[in-house]
């Protein structure tokens, strides 16, 4: 994995966290829980995307794949809504029993 990829899924993952803490306001950790939530997934499940679909054929040959970027970035969105949800959920409803 590249810089470019890493840093990517760190965006995509930020904004999938605060998107889903806007989303279903039962987990939301407030602004920097969603974004650190969202960058942690994001990072992860884009990591997981990544091996699963063989990403990486052009940064290889020293070019710039802009697709694969775009998958990244939509990968660790996806990721980083997904662990958002479920780290806010848990947090609120066992953690801080509201």
């Amino acid at each position: 994995m590249d810089i470019s990829s890493l840093i990517a899924q760190l965006i995509g993952g930020a904004v999938g966290g605060a998107a889903g803490g806007k989303i279903l306001k039962d987990s939301d950790l407030g602004q920097i829980g969603n974004l650190i939530a969202g960058a942690v997934g994001g990072v992860g499940g884009g990591s997981i995307l990544g091996s699963l679909l063989g990403a990486g054929g052009a940064a290889a040959a020293g070019g710039v794949d802009f697709a694969a970027l775009a998958g990244q970035l939509v990968g660790g969105g996806v990721a980083g809504i997904i662990v958002q949800v479920v780290v806010g959920l848990v947090v609120n409803k066992l953690i801080r029993k509201q």
